[in-house]
């Protein structure tokens, strides 16, 4: 309104509207940019074609741009044909709608313990990627040939938050954790034998770390470690 791009009329239509807009199915949270800086992030797996549809459509009216985790294929083809430009990841299984390219700051290191582990990973790194951040991929560097985490162990010390992704029994976090002075998330994967309990094992070794630093989320939310991350980059940008 200031810079007169937008009526007096138009601003207070704007500033009327609930924190969200009620579609029926769904509340979408058109506000969670100006409350938390990240905009509202779609889970996918589960939701109605229709459903899926509109709401991409009015998050990317709202914010130009839009990311849906854990969607198919099939989902992909859906969404594609309404919005030509959308991309998709089929190791993440994340949809992204960005029309401009984004400058990444900071530094987020992303590490797994095996190559099995990626899938996971990826959800991490392009979530974070999503939100801002650069992001470096450390891949295969488990506990079982350690040496190839000590030749990574400076551009990983540099980084202002590591995320572990390990499934087995998870000893990666641990192990970056005595090795660098940042945050530390581990991420859990359900990848391993029997005994790994669909990554319960994992899970417990990281919540049960001695080392210190160490947050841990659920078993395989890449996202929720890659969003983590962005909170604590954007907290490391701001000190430089």
């Amino acid at each position: 309104m200031k810079e007169n791009k937008i009526s007096i009329e138009e601003a207070e239509l704007y500033l009327r509207r609930k924190p969200f807009e009620e579609m029926g199915y769904a509340k979408v949270d058109t506000h969670r940019r100006i409350r938390s800086g990240f905009p509202e992030v779609i889970f996918a797996q589960g939701k109605a074609d229709e459903h899926l549809l509109g709401i991409v459509e009015r998050l990317y009216e709202a914010e130009g741009e839009v990311m849906a985790t854990r969607a198919s294929q099939e989902q992909y083809e859906l969404v594609k044909k309404k919005f030509p430009q959308a991309t998709y990841d089929k190791l993440s299984r994340i949809i992204k709608l960005q029309d401009k390219e984004k400058t990444l700051k900071g530094h987020v290191a992303v590490c797994t313990a095996g190559t099995a582990d990626i899938p996971v990973a990826e959800e991490a790194a392009q979530t974070a990627e999503f939100f801002g951040c650069y992001v470096d991929r450390i891949y295969d560097v488990g506990v079982s040939g350690i040496h190839r985490l000590f030749s990574q162990v400076e551009k990983i010390q540099k980084a202002n938050c590591v995320i572990a992704v390990a499934g087995m029994e998870g000893a990666l976090g641990s192990v970056i954790g005595g090795l660098v002075d940042k945050p530390v998330i581990a991420v859990p994967t359900s990848v391993g034998y029997g005994a790994n309990f669909h990554g319960v094992s994992a899970l417990l070794t990281m919540i049960n770390s001695c080392a210190n630093g160490i947050a841990v989320v659920n078993i395989d939310n890449g996202y929720g470690a890659g969003y983590i991350a962005a909170q604590i980059n954007r907290l490391g940008i701001k000190n430089e």
